[in-house]
């Protein structure tokens, strides 16, 4: 069920919104008529990309960083130099 509530009434009654999205539902926010948020389940999927994230930043962090050397502007933008040696 996805139900349109204001930002003021969201906020009066934030407690009674949540759980009913702990239930399933969707809420859609609204102010001054105009939708500005959605509040929706968190599934299983977005803790599992979180997941997936927070190992890949981990992994990151125990790899070296490697010299490269340095670069001119010129190169950065120049698609001749992309495989540089």
């Amino acid at each position: 069920m996805n139900k349109r509530v204001s930002a003021s009434e969201a906020n009066r009654h934030f407690s009674r919104i949540l759980k009913g999205v702990t239930r399933g539902n969707a809420v859609t926010l609204t102010s001054h008529g105009k939708v500005v948020a959605r509040i929706e389940p968190a599934s299983d999927q977005d803790e599992a990309r979180q997941q997936a994230w927070t190992e890949l930043l981990a992994e990151l962090r125990n790899k070296p960083a490697i010299d490269i050397g340095r670069w001119t502007r010129d190169e950065l933008y120049d698609d001749e130099h992309e495989n540089r040696d």
